[in-house]
Order: structure tokens, then sequence, then C-alpha cells
């Protein structure tokens, strides 16, 4: 009614209203009469050089056209502009997200929109409540337990290999690893994060309690020193394992082939969905870390 009011107030004209809305003129009549009802004034009314508009009239155009614009704001998206995105992105995630997700798209992030930072904050228990209240906008996992639960995204699969020291008893064959000897030796477990979830663990079900663990990191980082003097296994990803094992001399071999693949997942809540700058920037991880 209020967006008939306003072209009628424009046109000044039944049927130059109805032209620009779309409507018949019958229907811009009545909507004309209603309107004359609820404000209790003619508002335009006929003279020899055409249809007026009346006192009452003149003083409602510019607080209609006011209301038109507003609502035209809040309908319709503002174009999105990465190079004027002033903003700070706090996204979850573990050293190995940190290492395949964020980091390879850190350049085009920067290259796109220079004002914008990203905050990364560790796995905790009620991650998935942060992300319902906005405390993050993000989250990099490869645990199965919450896909269901919000909107994500498919990354990319990976599988597990063990890495270890030069000269250790188990390198230099391409082969992955017999269960056997996967259990024969003491290991380094990775936790994620203050759940101390370790996906080799979960992936090695019934059989994980066979897995002798001899320290637990909640990162990898640390990891060569402990294994460059012990004959100590640490079963990573592919892409962290293949990294470290270049940097630090490491040896490598294919896991157990019992240790399923990682299925790594961009997490995001419902309402982000409709938040050009979010799904900018999932865009931009996605498409860097493939």
């Amino acid at each position: 009614m209020l967006a008939t009011l306003a072209v009628l107030l424009q046109t000044r004209s039944v049927t130059g209203t109805a032209r620009r809305l779309g409507l018949s003129q019958p229907t811009v009549s009545r909507s004309l009469a209603e309107l004359r009802h609820i404000l209790d004034d003619p508002l335009l009314v006929r003279t020899s050089g055409g249809m007026q508009r009346t006192r009452r009239a003149e003083g409602l155009v510019g607080p209609v056209e006011e209301w038109l614009a507003s609502t035209s704001a809040l309908l319709h998206a503002p174009s999105f502009a990465p190079d004027t995105l002033e903003r700070c992105f706090r996204i979850a995630s573990t050293d190995y997200g940190v290492l395949t997700v964020i980091a390879p798209a850190l350049a085009a992030i920067t290259a796109e929109a220079p004002a914008v930072t990203i905050d990364i904050v560790p796995f905790s228990p009620d991650m998935m409540q942060k992300l319902a209240s906005g405390e993050i906008d993000l989250v990099v996992s490869g645990l199965p337990t919450e896909r269901d639960t919000v909107p994500s995204r498919a990354l990319f699969s990976d599988t597990f290999r063990c890495i270890m020291r030069q000269g250790h008893a188990l390198a230099g064959r391409d082969a992955p690893l017999p269960l056997d000897d996967f259990f024969a030796w003491p290991h380094i477990g990775v936790v994620v994060g203050d759940m101390a979830v370790d996906g080799v663990e979960h992936r090695l079900g019934s059989r994980s309690a066979e897995r002798r663990i001899t320290a637990r990191l909640p990162y990898f980082h640390a990891a060569p020193a402990l294994l460059a003097g012990s004959d100590a296994l640490m079963t990573l990803p592919s892409r962290a394992a293949t990294r470290f094992a270049d940097s630090h001399g490491l040896a490598i071999r294919p896991a157990p082939e019992i240790i399923a693949p990682l299925d790594y997942r961009l997490l995001w809540h419902p309402r982000s969905a409709r938040d050009q700058a979010t799904q900018w920037l999932a865009d931009l991880l996605a498409s860097h870390c493939a």
C-alpha cells in the first residue's frame, strides 16, 4: 500500500502508477480510495492543470520516499566489494587446518581484502555453540561429528602416513605398514584441541587400545624433536606428513589401510549463508586448498 502511495505522489496519476507498478487501473483506483479513507484526505485533486497533490500529500512525499529507500536497502543486499571490507574473521582450526587450508589462501585474501584480519582460534568443546552465537565465523574440521548440524562445504580428502626417524626398522619401503608392525612400535599421538580427539584412534576402532602411546601432543609441529631420537611413529594426514618428512629429514611410509581417509570440510552457521563476506572467504579457502 505504501509503495502505491509513493508512486501516486510521484506521478500524480492513476494511469501512470498502474503502468509503473504493473497493476490494473481499477486496482490502483481502489488503493487510492483506501488511502484517502485511512489518511482522511483526498491526497490528489483534479484541477485544470491535471491532478495535484493536497497540502497533506505534499507533506507525505519526503517521509514516504525515505521509507521506500530504507526498505529497499533492507530487501536488496548491497554490492560486495572485498577491497573495502574491514573485518576480523575468527576461524576455529587445528594446525593441520592452518597448514592445508588457511595458509594457501592467505596471500589471495590479503590481495583482495587488505583490511581483513584472520584470527585463528583453537578447537574447544563449545566450538559449535560459539559458531551459533557468532563468536567464530568458520570452522575448518575433519571431525565427523559436526557435519549434520550446520551447513558445510567439502574441501578435500587425505590419506594417512606414518613418519619416523631415518634408519628406523620400518623405513625404506613404499608399501603400507602391516597392522602388526604398526602396533609393534611406540607411537606419538596427536589430539585435537581441548576435546583431546585422536583421529587415528577413532579410525582404529576396537583395535585402538593396541597402539602404545608414549607421548601425546595438541599440535604436531614439535613432533620432529620427539621422533628424531626415538623409535616412535607418528601418524598424520599425508599433506602434513609429507611436508614434515621433507623439512626435517624424516622417513615416511603409508599408514595401515585400516586407517580410513580424512574428509576435511568448512563449516558455518546457517545465518552466514546470506553473508557475502563470509561466503567470499569460504570460496577463497576452498579454491586454494584444493
